[in-house]
């Protein structure tokens, strides 16, 4: 095609989030010739606009602001030599390595020896979650209201209704308090909310803000601003209206897995993420996934930390381009929704630190995590804690070492 520049590189990176980060600033510092490509104007991913604190503990063992923890990660990666283009958009494939990209520069293909796609999760918006009513102005997500408020300072609002009771729920919460924006609701369709017991007691207590459980937003209303919302009692049926300006769908996460999918790589219909082995490869060779496109979602540090594991990995396949053993999968079966990684090959690393991450519908004060193959028991754990739908949970790697890797699909579910 005319007026297309072409460029090999040796990795290409496709998101600027923490894990995309990280996976560059070591392959780079390894000297490797690193591209990351972020359709936004500047690199961080979402903690870029999430000004709370509670970033960094996990991988900088120190507690940072979201803007602080991206520009970090971002001057870092620079520094060890990536290449950190903002502003260009990866629109497909030019081939099984090779990325159509848009920028203010024009159209470019780029061919990369290894691809990491770091492109994140997002938040189902309402017309996924069928709510009826009018399409007003003043519904978001909780990553639109960050960035309204953040990045442009265009929040206005005086009365919101935040649907969701997870962490990220209780961000949007922060963010709107910071904005000058009550929340007269919180909703929660569960019987217990979504976040863990400190918050769902601490939270409303110390923000204001009324949690309602076993409660459904069932329709908009309005005609060209929100003007409320009806909300649905899940156990009598009883309906009732909320007065607001602004309503927040929170929580609720899918990978942003469209490049995944435009790629052919195998995906999982659950969670919308690539399927990947413990090293995060996908089922496309020099292809691997990190961060929240593969677990949908987990915190900020835990992606970055993928972005180190997925680093090495991606080092060895240019080093040695090989296909991997045969592997066995590993399946989530109810009331668990996904698991991963989901495929586990002979001699391969753990996970990444040590953990499958996995994601329950279902609540439960007291859980035991069962693993089966071939029809029979392999593995079973209690768990020391409760388990909750809106929260990741994370699951010892060593369930995994009564596997045997000439056998069947691993199953694993809850008791």
């Amino acid at each position: 095609m005319s007026g297309v520049a072409r460029r090999t590189v040796d990795v290409a990176v496709v998101g600027s989030g923490p894990s995309g980060l990280v996976a560059a600033r070591r392959l780079a510092a390894a000297g490797a010739d690193v591209v990351v490509l972020e359709r936004e104007a500047a690199p961080g991913g979402v903690p870029r606009h999430s000004a709370h604190t509670g970033y960094g503990l996990r991988d900088r063992h120190r507690l940072m602001t979201g803007p602080a923890y991206a520009a970090r990660l971002a001057e870092e990666a620079d520094a060890a030599g990536a290449t950190l283009r903002t502003e260009a958009t990866v629109t497909g494939w030019a081939g099984p390595r090779a990325l159509a990209v848009t920028s203010p520069a024009g159209l470019e293909e780029l061919d990369a020896g290894a691809v990491v796609l770091a492109t994140g999760a997002r938040e189902r918006p309402r017309p996924a979650r069928l709510v009826a009513g009018d399409r007003p102005m003043g519904v978001v997500t909780t990553g639109l209201l960050q960035q309204l408020v953040h990045l442009h300072d265009r929040l206005s609002a005086s009365r919101a209704v935040v649907v969701g009771a997870e962490l990220v729920s209780w961000s949007a919460v922060l963010t709107l308090r910071e904005a000058g924006c009550a929340t007269v609701l919180m909703t929660s369709e569960h019987d217990v909310a979504e976040a863990p017991a400190p918050l769902r007691w601490l939270g409303p207590r110390a923000l204001g803000v009324p949690l309602a459980t076993r409660t459904r937003v069932a329709r908009i209303l309005g005609r060209g601003r929100v003007e409320g919302v009806e909300v649905v009692d899940t156990r009598s049926g009883a309906r009732s209206q909320v007065a607001c300006d602004l309503v927040v769908f929170t929580g609720s996460w899918r990978a942003e897995g469209e490049l995944a999918r435009t790629a052919g790589l195998q995906v999982d219909p659950a969670s919308g993420a690539p399927v990947v082995d413990t090293e995060l490869r996908t089922s496309a060779p020099g292809v691997f996934a990190a961060g929240n496109l593969v677990h949908p979602v987990d915190t900020a540090d835990v992606a970055a930390l993928g972005g180190a594991h997925v680093a090495d990995a991606v080092r060895r396949w240019l080093e040695a381009p090989a296909l991997p053993p045969r592997g066995v999968a590993l399946a989530a079966e109810a009331p668990l929704a996904w698991v991963a990684p989901t495929v586990l090959r002979p001699g391969d690393r753990p996970p990444p630190r040590r953990r499958l991450l996995a994601w329950s519908t279902e609540a439960r004060a007291v859980a035991a995590v069962r693993l089966t193959q071939d029809g029979r028991e392999i593995a079973r754990r209690r768990l020391p804690w409760a388990v909750s739908p809106g929260r990741v949970l994370r699951l010892p790697a060593g369930l995994l070492d009564a596997v045997d890797l000439a056998g069947g699909p691993v199953r694993l579910t809850l008791d």
